[in-house]
Formats: structure tokens, C-alpha cells, sequence
């Protein structure tokens, strides 16, 4: 079960015909006045991109443009994974995982393909990159087991560089994948030649003593976190405890599933992007399975006692989740590069996170920081 197969993506057509006629037939909400967007996702931007997936928005172009890189599947664990696997022309390139998170997709990463495997310059480092789908998620297609936690794909996605022959790699992610790559670096911190991520969840453990004399960023970061969890957490909540109560709407609805993921998408995005990755879902059945990380996390007794010591590099951008350093030092002691970038996104509100998809909004500002962390440990 360890063979791994070309893959190319070919939907068909009655699935687009029957995509376009329930977005013709929605059945829209109530929707109190003057509320803005108070009670949820407010219904003048749902409708907005629901006409944007239905007149303007060409899916079989986005499937050319997956199909012209390499795609493979392979079975770990029980469970089918798509990747991407490009390969760069440079001897000396470094291979590198990146892992996105939810809702993103492997979509959020396409814009860094060509400046990591082929940058203009001979003194820019190179990488191979592999980009995963989630269990769960795109064309990796629902999962068909329980227990799938962040730890158990970073054990998957150290297989799956196993079987690409990658002995010693480095680990890249966003959002989820910044949870996942900090455990591959865990897992096998002697293969792990860096882990780069755009966020790190680290949070107060409840020590009055970790209080004491926190900076004005990390006190503001806290803040910030706060009104995260007043305002914002409800998805957490509802996808914790009952991810198949939620799974019947959004499967059923793709406005359904347009309005729940686009909470997490924030308004400084293009409808190209956000409404590429949401049709993404729903070609794929996937809509009720990409919900089940945050059951099996919340389930989950596996939990990390010692810090992780892979040297790890943040960058962190504006209007995004605001990492702390002094909770994120006590959980990753060997943090060797931290820095936070303005992704140059127009933030629409305090529910818009711009460069949280740093990838697709910031390419070149996210992969100068990777070149500038790997170069330093080559």
C-alpha cells in the first residue's frame, strides 16, 4: 500500500451543472437590518461571491492550472493523500513540506511554487516543494477513520516524505499546518532541518507568574486574542463538539458552505481565491469531513509535554492571529527567527485577518523570509 500514483483532476460536468443550478436556487436567510456584520457573515458578501461562483468564476480553468504541476496520491494510514510534488531544477535544493489548514487548501500555496523551486537569483536558496492535502480535505477525499489529530498527520507526512525518498527536509505551514509542522519537527527533530510558520498557538497556561511584565505587543496580542474568542469562536465550538450536525448544511448548500467558510476568509481577499477554495470542498464532498480536525483535536488525551528544540522560525503578518513570544518560547525553545510583515491587504475590520493567507496575499514577502531561515541553517 505504499505505491504512489499520477493523479490529475478531471470533475465532471453534471457535477458543475448541478453546482450551478443550487446556486441559482438558494434560499436566502432573514437578515436583520443595520446589524453589519454583528450576527455572523453579513449577507451582502455572501451574495456577492455567490454571484461571483456562479457568473464569473471558471473552474475548469483553475483545474488546468492544478493539473499543469506533478500531482500524485498514495495510501498512509489507512487514508488516501493527494500532494503536489514539484521538483526543483537546482542540485542543491532543499526539499520542503508545506501544509495548509482550514479552510485554505493546497490552492493558498500556488503562488509560492515557482519563487521557492526556481528563484531568479543563483545566491536564493531552492527548495523541492511537496504540498499535501489535509485527511480530510480537496482531493485527498473525506476520511474514512477516526483520530485523525494534527499529530497523527505530522506521523503521515513524515511517511510521506519517507516514501519520496527525502531523508532530511525542511517543514513549512499555515494555520493548521502550523500546528502540523511543529510536530514533524518534534517527531523527528533530527531529519527536520527547520520548521517556518505563520503562526504560533501558544496561550497563557493559566500561571498568574506568566503575566508578569509581559510586553505592550504581547499584552495588545492578548487583546486581540480575547476579542477572538468573545467574538469569533464559534466555529471552534459547533466543529469541536458536533462537526456532523454542521456537515448536513454545508454539504447540501454550497451557499451553505460558502457563508461558514468565508467567516474564516477575510474580507481583504479576492472572491478568485475564497470562492476557488470553497468550490474546492464541494467538488470534492469534502465540506463535512474538513470539520473533523477540531472534534479529534478537542478529543484528543495526545498531548505534547516537553517543548519542541527544531530550530523554528515565525512570520507573522498584520491584521492575523498575533503570536506571543513568551508563550511561544516555553513551548519551542529553539526559536531562531521572528519577525511580523504589514501583507500589504486593506484590513476591512476586525474580522478581516489580513495576511493570514501570507502565501497567496504576500508571495514574495513570505518566501524571502523562508530563503532568509533555511539559508541560515545550510
Amino acid at each position: 500500500m505504499t505505491a504512489i500514483h499520477p493523479f490529475s483532476i478531471d470533475i465532471a460536468q453534471d457535477k458543475l451543472d448541478d453546482l450551478a443550478d443550487r446556486l441559482r436556487r438558494t434560499l436566502w436567510p432573514n437578515e436583520l437590518l443595520g446589524v453589519g456584520d454583528s450576527y455572523g457573515v453579513p449577507g451582502d458578501r455572501v451574495r456577492a461571491l455567490a454571484e461571483y461562483w456562479l457568473d464569473s468564476f471558471d473552474w475548469r480553468a483553475l483545474e488546468a492550472k492544478l493539473n499543469s504541476y506533478p500531482q500524485f496520491t498514495t495510501e498512509i494510514d489507512g487514508e488516501n493523500i493527494y500532494f503536489l510534488h514539484i521538483r526543483s531544477a537546482r542540485a542543491d535544493a532543499l526539499p520542503v513540506l508545506l501544509t495548509h489548514g482550514w479552510p485554505g487548501s493546497v490552492l493558498e500555496y500556488l503562488d509560492v511554487i515557482e519563487l521557492l523551486t526556481a528563484p531568479e537569483s543563483a545566491d536564493d536558496p531552492a527548495f523541492h516543494v511537496v504540498i499535501p492535502a489535509l485527511p480530510g480535505i480537496g482531493f485527498s477525499g473525506p476520511t474514512r477513520s477516526t483520530g485523525w489529530t494534527m499529530r497523527r498527520v505530522a506521523q503521515a507526512w513524515v511517511e510521506l516524505m519517507d516514501r519520496l525518498g527525502y531523508d532530511r527536509f525542511g517543514a513549512i505551514g499555515n494555520d493548521g499546518g502550523s500546528m502540523v509542522s511543529p510536530e514533524i519537527g518534534r517527531l523527528v527533530p533530527d531529519r527536520v532541518v527547520g520548521v517556518h510558520v505563520t503562526q504560533l498557538f501558544s496561550f497563557p497556561s493559566g500561571d498568574p507568574a506568566e503575566f508578569e511584565n509581559l510586553s505592550p505587543t504581547d499584552l495588545a496580542a492578548l487583546e486581540h486574542l480575547k476579542w477572538f474568542q468573545d467574538n469569533k469562536m464559534a466555529f471552534n465550538i459547533l466543529c469541536s463538539q458536533q462537526p456532523q450536525t454542521l456537515a448536513y448544511a454545508i454539504s447540501d448548500s454550497p451557499v451553505g458552505l460558502l457563508g461558514w467558510n468565508a467567516q474564516l476568509f477575510g474580507e481583504s481577499l479576492d472572491a478568485e481565491f475564497v470562492v476557488g477554495n470553497v468550490a474546492l470542498y464541494w467538488l470534492t464532498g469534502t465540506a463535512g469531513s474538513s470539520v473533523r480536525f477540531y472534534y479529534e483535536e478537542a478529543h484528543s488525551a495526545d498531548r505534547p509535554t516537553r517543548p519542541t528544540t527544531a530550530p523554528t522560525a515565525l512570520a507573522m503578518f498584520n491584521g492575523d492571529f498575533q503570536s506571543m513570544r513568551r508563550f511561544a518560547e516555553r513551548d519551542h525553545r529553539n526559536i531562531v527567527s521572528w519577525n511580523s510583515y504589514d501583507s500589504g491587504s486593506v484590513v476591512g475590520g476586525p474580522n478581516d485577518a489580513a495576511g493570514h493567507f501570507a502565501a497567496h496575499e504576500a508571495p514574495e514577502l513570505l518566501v524571502g523570509d523562508i530563503r532568509q531561515f533555511f539559508a541560515k541553517l545550510s
